[in-house]
């Protein structure tokens, strides 16, 4: 993985073999309306409820500002997430860090979305695999939390491949398309990340 810092945002570029990860912005607008609009259908299941008005270039603009104060807060970071091909960046989905807490706690907690054409080819596991570092050994945080919808079996492989474990049944965890919806746990400490480190340098 790679790292380089963009002047104009606090938030992180990173590297992974065919992603790339970075902070949105303005010039997104259009890529971004057009897969969250194609996406919409295969998203639903899985997300709180929202319509188009929620695509307007108003509310992505404030989300923009609001990103960037955060990651200056150093409390959350967004990153869109782009396939790289030919000399080109396809957008293809979307991955937060949110609740930095730090004191006694220390972690952070994970969520992404991918869009409907590009669902299926690994881009989102390798896209996490990219940002984990960046939460051990540049935030210096001790723990991930995820969770998902107990049909979601795409994100329980992606947690799976990367190395996070099962803690835990939340009932009524999450707002989810209109209902509050029982959600598994998953967790990544910073133990079991630099066993797996050690192990792959053997």
């Amino acid at each position: 993985m790679m790292l380089t810092w963009f002047a104009r945002d606090d938030t992180p570029v990173l590297l992974g073999p065919r992603v790339t990860l970075r902070a949105p912005r303005q010039a997104d607008y259009r890529a971004w309306r057009a897969l969250r609009r194609e996406s919409r259908d295969f998203l639903k299941p899985f997300e709180p409820r929202w319509t188009e008005a929620d695509l307007g270039q108003a509310v992505f603009l404030a989300r923009l500002r609001r990103g960037r104060e955060e990651a200056r807060a150093g409390t959350d970071f967004t990153f869109f997430i782009f396939l790289r091909e030919g000399q080109g960046e396809i957008l293809v989905g979307g991955l937060t860090l949110s609740n930095i807490r730090r004191r006694a706690a220390q972690y952070v907690t994970l969520g992404y979305w991918m869009g409907r054409p590009y669902a299926g080819r690994g881009l989102m596991t390798e896209a996490v695999g990219t940002v984990i570092p960046f939460v051990f050994d540049t935030l210096g945080l001790h723990r991930i939390h995820a969770a998902f919808l107990p049909s979601n079996q795409a994100s329980r492989r992606v947690l799976e491949k990367n190395g996070f474990r099962e803690e835990g049944y939340a009932e009524n965890y999450l707002q989810i398309d209109g209902k509050w919806s029982d959600h598994v746990l998953f967790g990544l400490t910073r133990e079991r990340y630099e066993a797996a480190a050690s192990e792959g340098e053997r």
